[in-house]
Parts: structure tokens; sequence; C-alpha cells
């Protein structure tokens, strides 16, 4: 078999097989085909696409170029969950102990966060707790109070790192096949048996139009049909950031307000319905409006916040039953400069902003300020008055929060009209 002649195959359009897709898989892991042929491969894919056939394939490929996690000591349906990424997204936090709590497992790996989207495991670090734990180790805590949460491993579906890292500098992150691929082999290898997907939508989301964001989810939701894994896939708005609390320390602070039960909005529903549906693949529950009760149930009779302590006692060193969540210095008071409805935020100029106060890293190799970010004061078609406060700002100098101030302030529109704001969820993919 030649690179070469699969490179024309599908430069011409034409279907490549799983024996083709194999070869090219186990030819960049091992290094026996070079960058620059791989890199014409993936701009290929990206011109002509794959169909739902090739998009399996290469991500089964892509799941056996490493390890593949045993979750069978863990008794039952395992299921997980995925958000392609947001601002102010801290759902893993919020659904995770509340799942947990009504008996079902969960055994999740997440990660750094990248640009304005932020990373579980950095929010976690925030407040002091370990996430390189050994899979011995996290299957004893899962057996123990049900829930751990680590970084994922650092073999877990390597034929991904270097197609990515690949398609980031050959302009074609883009492509749907290959993003569903990417993100399906790391679920997929961490061992999970049922997946809910969160697709983010709008204009703080990787996919910003709704089209683009269900042919994502339709092409992840097949990739588990033809693999033989149950997916269900929800597309959420992100106009605007999911909680209020943009900022590693600041989430999570969020987070623990609404399992205390003192915190409702946009991210306790995102959670419950991401949460429900996980119960559901479960069969912890009937059906979607019994499961949704179920977890708002463990918020009401405290249970949910108890074994969210319990995960934190867990996967801290220090830990003495009270939680303790630092603040920056420094702080700064954005006010609205006229009165009139908040008609349009831009999310990823909220998430620059966040990114200018430290709270988050423009490269892998950044350094970030956990006690940094933003609290939003106000919603999409919020009415305030000139003078009233629009956000509050923290960071380790004043210099920085005056940065992300000027930002922050043209990301926000004040008009005297009040807008149409799309449905929190915009669609279910099964």
């Amino acid at each position: 078999m030649n690179i070469v002649d699969l490179i024309i195959k599908k430069r011409d359009g034409l279907k490549l097989s799983n024996e083709e897709i194999k070869f090219f898989i186990e030819g960049t892991v091992n290094k026996s085909i070079p960058d620059y042929q791989i890199s014409a491969m993936l701009m290929a894919i990206f011109l002509k696409g794959m169909d739902e056939f090739e998009t399996a394939c290469i991500t089964q490929e892509m799941v056996k170029s490493g390890d593949v996690l045993d979750l069978s000591q863990i008794s039952g349906i395992k299921v997980d969950k995925h958000s392609t990424g947001g601002i102010g997204d801290t759902t893993t936090l919020v659904l995770a102990p509340l799942v947990a709590a009504c008996g079902l497992p969960v055994v999740k790996m997440s990660g750094r966060g990248l640009g304005f989207t932020g990373g579980t495991i950095d929010k976690m670090e925030s407040i002091g707790l370990k996430i390189d734990i050994p899979m011995k180790t996290a299957l004893d805590y899962v057996k123990k109070i049900g829930l751990v949460i680590m970084g994922q491993t650092a073999n877990l579906a390597p034929a991904d790192k270097i197609l990515y890292a690949l398609r980031d500098v050959t302009g074609t992150v883009e492509s749907i096949p290959l993003i569903a691929a990417s993100i399906m082999s790391k679920k997929i290898a961490a061992g999970s048996d049922a997946i809910v997907l969160d697709v983010k939508c709008g204009s703080g989301a990787f996919m910003q139009d709704f089209e683009s964001a269900k042919a994502l989810a339709k092409e992840m939701v097949a990739i588990g049909k033809n693999i033989g894994r149950k997916v269900i896939a929800l597309i959420t708005n992100m106009d605007e950031p999911l909680g209020l609390n943009i900022g590693n320390s600041l989430e999570v602070e969020e987070a623990v307000e609404i399992l205390k039960g003192n915190v409702t909005g946009r991210l306790l529903d995102v959670s419950i319905e991401l949460g429900a549906n996980m119960l559901l693949l479960g069969k912890k529950a009937d059906n979607i409006e019994q499961a949704r009760q179920m977890l708002l149930d463990k918020i009401k009779n405290g249970e949910g916040y108890k074994k969210f302590l319990e995960f934190v006692a867990q996967q801290s060193d220090n830990f003495n039953g009270e939680l303790v969540i630092h603040h920056a210095q420094h702080s700064f008071s954005l006010k609205a400069e006229k009165s009139g409805y908040i008609y349009s935020m831009t999310a990823s100029q909220i998430g620059r902003a966040s990114i200018e106060t430290g709270a988050g890293r423009m490269t892998k190799e950044d350094k970030i300020d956990y006690t940094a970010g933003i609290i939003m004061k106000v919603r999409l078609s919020d009415y305030v008055n000139e003078g009233d406060e629009i956000a509050q700002i923290f960071s380790s100098t004043t210099e920085k929060c005056e940065r992300a101030a000027k930002i922050l302030s043209s990301a926000v529109n004040i008009k005297n009209e009040k807008p149409q704001t799309n449905k929190l969820i915009m669609d279910i993919i099964k």
C-alpha cells in the first residue's frame, strides 16, 4: 500500500477503505509516513470530506493507536459527558457530583483550557485538587464514592495528538469529520459505554452558527452508532457566557453555590439537562422528567454538595472539611455607559477579556492566574440604567483589570429595544 496513492484517491473524492485508513493511522503513529504526506492527506480530507463509514473507521483506528481504559470493574453502564467548550462552562463540576449522588458512577477525564475556553482540570487545580491519578487509584475512588475527575492519560489516542498538531498549522482544523473523530476517539478510549455531548453554538463557541453545530453533532452521533456506542448530543446556546463567573476559582465558586441551592440560571439548566440524559443512558431513570427531578432533589436535600465535598476530600492532600476559594487582589467595576437593554454580547470578546485578566492561556505552556476572572452582573435582555454595574473584574494588577474592562465594554451592546434571544437548548440529536 502506498500513501501517495491514498492521498490521490481521497483528493479525487473517492472513499477510503478500512484497511487504507488503518494504514494511514498506523503510519502516522509509527512515523513511517512523514509529516508532509500526513498534512497532504488531512488537506484532502478537509476538501473532499469523509462519509459516515470512513469517519467511524478513522475514529476506531485513532482509539486503537493507544491505551483503551478498562472500566469493567465498575458495574453497570458507564456514561461520559463532553462539551465542545465555551465561556463560563462549569457543567462538569455541577453535574458530576449530582449524577454520582443519583447512583450512576462518574469516571471523567478532562482537559486544560486553551484560549478563552476554560478547562475542568485548571478549575480543579485552582482549589488544590490532584489531577494526575493512576488508573488503579481512580477505580478505587469510584468504588468508594462513585466519582473521579482526572487529567487525560499520556497514551490516550496518540494518533489524535499528532493529527491535531498538524491540523493546527495546516489550515485543516475546521473539518467536521476530523473534529468529530478527534473528540470521539478520546471519549471511546476513556472506556465509556454511552456519551452525552454538549455541542456549543454561538459567538463564544467553536461552531458559531447552528447548521455547523448540528452537522458536528450528527457526525458524532453517527460515529457512536457505527461503532456500538449510544450517543446523544445537545446543541446549546453560547451567545453569552453560560455561567456568570468566568475564571477558574470563580467558576468553582459558582458551581458550589449552585450545588448548595443558592444559584439558578443557565449553568444550572444546562447541567441538569446533560446530567438527566446521562441518567437516562445509564438506566437510572425511566424518562427525562424523572431524571431531571432526581438531580434537582439532590440539590434540595444537600446530597449533591455532600458528594462534591467527598470528591474534594478524596482528591486533596490537605482538605479539612472547609472549602476556601481565593479571589484576586485587585478588582474593577465596569458600569453601563447608558440606559437600555443588554441587546447583544460578543461572548468570544468576553472570553478574551478574561484572558487579559490572566484567567486563560493562549498556548499550552502559558501559566494562568487561578484567582483572576470576571463576574458578569447582567444577562441578555436585562434592562440596565446608566451607571449600573455590568461586571466585576478580578486580576493581580489594576492595569490588567483596566485592559480587560476595555475589551469587555466593547463586547456588551446596549440598545433601547429588547432583543430576541435563542433558546438555551437549541436542538437534541439522537
